[in-house]
């Protein structure tokens, strides 16, 4: 009989290993995180009854702005935290200790893009250096050290000196990696044309209140034109993720083997969807050991498989039902 360790999420390949793991993690994260074993008594979610994943609760991703999402005493972990708007209130990420995130990460982008070490890494993320608790700029900053090339940084509104290190690193055919915002990608587009073959440009997503929403397409079109480029790579996370999806193309992102998606039903936020339809995006995300690993986010979603989604928008609020069942 296949035994499986509890601690190793990032051994995960295949789906009973998966499933065996999830349900582990859910029986843990009842018994030791109180918002969360709050959240299903009171829908009265006996895990008694839990023997399938579809049975799982998924907690509202709101939680994480007005509880301690967390199963230990928080005053005794850091915590990451997300951006808001002006009176808005962060979401808080709780953890004991960085090492699930690290190894989510660095194992993460490994698994679909390779080594780190092959890379000089270019981050574009000005909204994110201008607070603290990110946990972007956490991995971000990691993969710059990690990747021991002399020109990997940050840049902030550093344009020109951006520019001449992207054609410095072309001219000598090193394998690159541009991160950044959406708004600051395309900013930087705006002011010069790139025609790259050693560079890949992955977005982060987001304007955060510096330009207008746009559709994904629209912005990998220009995007694509600006850099000289024939698709843009996508990296989807959230501060109450441990975990991130990447797009290699065509805005379709792909899961790292411990994290999984479905999609729920606006009005029923409990009856998932079959693959194909679109719906309220939720998350198993095993790398959230600490925390809470099912998560009911607010993003709109197509799901094509257990590990294969496209983001469509945000869900209005006012269509979500369940997701504030109560304030603990």
């Amino acid at each position: 009989m296949t035994t499986y360790n509890f601690e190793n999420f990032w051994e995960i390949c295949s789906q009973p290993a998966f499933d065996a793991l999830a349900f582990k993690t859910f029986y843990f994260q009842y018994e030791n995180n109180k918002v969360y074993r709050s959240f299903c008594d009171l829908i009265n979610c006996n895990p008694a009854e839990v023997t399938a994943l579809k049975d799982i609760p998924y907690l509202p991703i709101s939680f994480f702005k007005s509880n301690k999402v967390c199963c230990f005493e928080s005053d005794n972990g850091s915590f990451f935290s997300s951006s808001t708007t002006t009176g808005g209130i962060p979401s808080k990420h709780y953890f004991r200790q960085l090492k699930d995130y690290q190894i989510s990460f660095r194992k993460g982008f490994e698994y679909f893009f390779g080594a780190i070490e092959d890379f000089t890494v270019l981050a574009l993320l000005p909204s994110y250096l201008e607070r603290s608790h990110s946990s972007l700029i956490y991995m971000a900053n990691d993969m710059i050290r990690k990747s021991q090339k002399t020109e990997s940084g940050f840049y902030l509104n550093q344009w020109e000196k951006l520019k001449k290190t992207i054609i410095q690193l072309e001219n000598s055919e090193q394998k690159t990696l541009l991160l950044g915002v959406s708004f600051a990608l395309l900013d930087l587009v705006e002011q010069y044309s790139f025609d790259l073959k050693h560079t890949w440009v992955m977005e982060t997503g987001g304007m955060k209140g510096r330009r207008k929403e746009i559709t994904r397409e629209a912005l990998h079109s220009q995007l694509k034109k600006g850099f000289g480029v024939h698709k843009i790579f996508s990296e989807y996370g959230m501060t109450e993720l441990m975990s991130q999806a990447y797009s290699i193309s065509e805005g379709i992102f792909e899961c790292p083997p411990w994290m999984r998606v479905a999609a729920r039903e606006n009005q029923d936020p409990f009856n998932l969807l079959p693959w194909g339809q679109s719906g309220g995006l939720n998350i198993i995300d095993l790398a959230n050991r600490d925390s809470c690993a099912f998560i009911a986010t607010e993003d709109l979603a197509r799901v094509h498989s257990d590990k294969r989604f496209e983001v469509l928008g945000r869900l209005d609020p006012s269509e979500i039902r369940g997701c504030n069942l109560m304030a603990i």
